[in-house]
Protein backbone atom coordinates (compact mmCIF):
# COMPACT_ATOMS: atom_id res chain seq x y z
CA UNK A 1 0.00 0.00 0.00
CA UNK A 2 1.50 3.34 -0.96
CA UNK A 3 1.24 6.70 0.77
CA UNK A 4 -1.41 8.03 -1.63
CA UNK A 5 -3.65 4.99 -1.08
CA UNK A 6 -3.23 5.32 2.67
CA UNK A 7 -4.19 9.01 2.51
CA UNK A 8 -7.39 8.09 0.67
CA UNK A 9 -8.20 5.36 3.18
CA UNK A 10 -7.65 7.74 6.12
CA UNK A 11 -9.80 10.44 4.53
CA UNK A 12 -12.59 7.93 3.82
CA UNK A 13 -12.49 6.76 7.45
CA UNK A 14 -12.70 10.37 8.68
CA UNK A 15 -15.61 11.05 6.34
CA UNK A 16 -17.50 8.07 7.76
CA UNK A 17 -17.72 9.88 11.10
CA UNK A 18 -17.50 13.48 9.84
CA UNK A 19 -18.86 13.53 6.26
CA UNK A 20 -18.47 17.30 5.94
CA UNK A 21 -14.66 17.15 6.26
CA UNK A 22 -12.50 17.52 3.16
CA UNK A 23 -8.76 16.87 3.09
CA UNK A 24 -8.10 20.60 2.52
CA UNK A 25 -9.80 21.27 5.88
CA UNK A 26 -7.19 19.20 7.74
CA UNK A 27 -3.80 20.42 8.92
CA UNK A 28 -1.81 17.23 8.41
CA UNK A 29 0.30 17.82 11.55
CA UNK A 30 -2.42 18.83 14.01
CA UNK A 31 -4.45 16.55 16.25
CA UNK A 32 -7.07 14.93 14.03
CA UNK A 33 -9.66 15.03 16.81
CA UNK A 34 -9.43 18.80 17.02
CA UNK A 35 -9.08 19.33 13.27
CA UNK A 36 -12.25 17.33 12.55
CA UNK A 37 -14.09 18.05 15.82
CA UNK A 38 -14.22 14.36 16.75
CA UNK A 39 -15.40 13.33 20.19
CA UNK A 40 -14.05 10.14 21.78
CA UNK A 41 -16.77 7.97 20.22
CA UNK A 42 -16.17 9.47 16.77
CA UNK A 43 -12.44 8.81 17.17
CA UNK A 44 -13.09 5.16 18.05
CA UNK A 45 -15.42 4.81 15.05
CA UNK A 46 -12.70 6.36 12.86
CA UNK A 47 -10.19 3.76 14.13
CA UNK A 48 -12.72 0.96 13.53
CA UNK A 49 -13.23 2.17 9.94
CA UNK A 50 -9.47 2.16 9.44
CA UNK A 51 -9.22 -1.39 10.79
CA UNK A 52 -11.93 -2.54 8.38
CA UNK A 53 -10.10 -0.95 5.45
CA UNK A 54 -6.53 -1.91 6.33
CA UNK A 55 -6.69 -4.84 8.75
CA UNK A 56 -4.52 -2.86 11.18
CA UNK A 57 -5.66 -2.77 14.82
CA UNK A 58 -4.54 0.31 16.70
CA UNK A 59 -3.99 -0.29 20.40
CA UNK A 60 -5.02 2.40 22.86
CA UNK A 61 -1.36 2.76 23.86
CA UNK A 62 -0.56 3.78 20.27
CA UNK A 63 -3.08 6.64 20.07
CA UNK A 64 -0.33 9.26 20.47
CA UNK A 65 1.38 7.71 17.44
CA UNK A 66 -1.73 8.19 15.28
CA UNK A 67 -3.18 11.48 16.50
CA UNK A 68 -2.36 13.42 13.31
CA UNK A 69 -3.00 12.64 9.66
CA UNK A 70 0.73 12.41 8.90
CA UNK A 71 1.43 10.20 11.91
CA UNK A 72 -1.40 7.90 10.84
CA UNK A 73 0.13 7.58 7.36
CA UNK A 74 3.46 6.52 8.88
CA UNK A 75 1.81 4.14 11.34
CA UNK A 76 -0.30 2.41 8.70
CA UNK A 77 2.63 2.22 6.28
CA UNK A 78 4.68 0.42 8.94
CA UNK A 79 1.90 -1.85 10.24
CA UNK A 80 -0.07 -2.63 7.11
CA UNK A 81 -0.03 -6.29 6.14
CA UNK A 82 -0.54 -5.38 2.47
Amino acid sequence: MNSKNIQQIILAAIQEVAPEIEQDDIDMDEDIREECDLDSMDFLNYLIALKKSTGVSIAEGDYTQVNTFNKMIIYLTEKSPI
